[in-house]
């Protein structure tokens, strides 16, 4: 006879702290970094995005990456290429 599972929703949620990374003063000369979900208009989103931070806050660049899927955190390899080539991030959606 095979077992089952009792799951007891009435367990108090496990507290975790969350802290924050301090944001810059200004973008000013800042390399942003935007992470595309693969959603809908996600891309042409962030690309607007990208636009008004480099066109009216004056940041330096603004280079795009693109998630495996909307439903998984950004894969290895755009988080190494974040922290060693922009010093800002702007992760989206879309729908």
């Amino acid at each position: 006879m095979a077992g089952f599972e009792i799951l007891d929703p009435t367990v108090e949620p496990r507290l975790q702290p969350l802290t924050y990374v301090a944001r810059p003063e200004s973008l000013k000369g800042r390399r942003i970094g935007l992470v595309e979900n693969t959603k809908f208009n996600s891309d042409r989103l962030l690309r607007k995005i990208g636009d008004i931070l480099v066109h009216e806050y004056g940041a330096a660049e603004a280079r795009m990456w693109r998630k495996r899927n909307s439903s998984v955190p950004a894969h290895d390899e755009i988080i190494d290429e974040a922290k060693r080539g922009v010093d800002v991030v702007v992760a989206g959606i879309g729908d």
